[in-house]
């Protein structure tokens, strides 16, 4: 995607200041562009050379521009125009090193947030994204907001970094100028929710916490569809419902877990296995069906299954358990689907470094393997 080529150069505004333009002083500029152009036709024609009109173009405006008397609005057309007779020769290095020495030499230019937009873009042009960042941010933290053809700069930065920038910490901070800044321009739910996912990814679980409360709080949260994040709003609702529970079903490691459960299989003590069962998302389900799967989660009681049945259980967890869940085979629960695999789970919710780590009983799969 050319992004340069995205953006619209005319009716450049500062956002809360507004720019009176003398008709008479455009005009005249006008007519001494067209003049320059229509000599550059006329010469081009005479010259085999194709990089000479150009050259002398830009000669011509820089003469131009030395001018004495100039207002703002006047240099930003020449400026604007010099700069984008580079782009259209795909010159990017030579818009960087342009418009990068008009802002330092001209710091109180009230378009210099406008040079260093189009200096950003130049630069991811030539894949340097990093360096991109840097001068979008720049323009964020240190000039003020203009509006192009109505759009903001500091909007336009702030999407530009979301979609070049790598470290979680930058990304919170661009999510939340958004979020703050330009309300009315984003979809706000969207936007809380992938703060969250970077407050995770900094490990920042408080914020993290908050974030997610503020998700549920929003009227379209329910209803949501988040490209990337299946099941956005299950997954918010488990993470607070888990975090506001007692959480004492938790065992501190699997043997331990494994050996409860087994022993209360053994004493067909139906009580203590409705006690180990996970009390936030516990589910029971065939190995086809999906765990967010709402039929998946209806509460029962193991009470049903184990009165009249001979339960057993396997000496050893099935060999397809790992470090983080495990699976241990019992059968004799029912005449229509007598096996059952017992669902352990590492818990993994460093927002309360209590019980992470711990393991949970978290669900059953009803029949065989597949």
């Amino acid at each position: 995607m050319n992004l340069v080529s995205g953006i619209n150069i005319i009716g450049l505004f500062p956002k809360k200041k507004h720019i009176k333009i003398v008709q008479k002083s455009i005009l005249v500029l006008i007519v001494l562009l067209s003049f320059l152009s229509l000599s550059c036709n006329k010469k081009s024609g005479q010259n085999n050379n194709n990089n000479e009109p150009f050259e002398e173009s830009q000669n011509q405006l820089q003469n131009l521009l030395k001018t004495s008397g100039l207002s703002s609005k006047q240099k930003y057309t020449i400026v604007n125009q010099m700069a984008n007779n580079l782009l259209q020769e795909k010159d990017y290095q030579g818009v960087i090193l342009f418009l990068t020495d008009w802002v330092e030499n001209n710091p109180d230019d009230m378009y210099n947030a406008y040079w260093l937009l189009m200096t950003a873009y130049a630069y991811i042009s030539t894949g340097a994204e990093p360096v991109a960042e840097y001068y979008f941010d720049r323009i964020l933290q240190n000039y003020q907001d203009l509006l192009v053809q109505d759009n903001s700069i500091h909007f336009m930065c702030l999407q530009n970094l979301l979609q070049i920038s790598k470290t979680p910490r930058n990304r919170i901070k661009y999510f939340n100028e958004l979020i703050n800044r330009f309300p009315e321009k984003i979809n706000t739910t969207e936007l809380i929710l992938r703060l969250t996912m970077e407050y995770e990814n900094d490990n920042q679980w408080d914020q993290a916490l908050k974030s997610y409360e503020l998700f549920l709080q929003q009227p379209d949260a329910s209803v949501i569809q988040i490209m990337g994040v299946p099941d956005a709003y299950k997954n918010a609702r488990h993470f607070i419902d888990f975090y506001h529970s007692s959480k004492d079903w938790t065992f501190q490691s699997l043997p331990e877990l494994e050996e409860a459960v087994k022993k209360a299989i053994r004493n067909y003590d139906w009580r203590t296995l409705d006690k180990y069962k996970a009390k936030v998302n516990f589910f029971s389900m065939s190995w086809k069906q999906d765990e967010m799967d709402e039929n998946s989660q209806v509460d029962f009681s193991m009470k049903s299954f184990m009165r009249g049945n001979r339960v057993r259980y396997s000496d050893e967890l099935d060999e397809s358990s790992n470090s983080e869940e495990a699976y241990l085979r019992t059968w004799g629960w029912s005449q229509y689907v007598s096996v059952w695999y017992l669902y352990f789970r590492k818990i993994n919710f460093p927002v309360d470094p209590s019980i992470h780590g711990n393991w949970e009983w978290a669900g059953i799969y009803i029949g065989n393997k597949l």
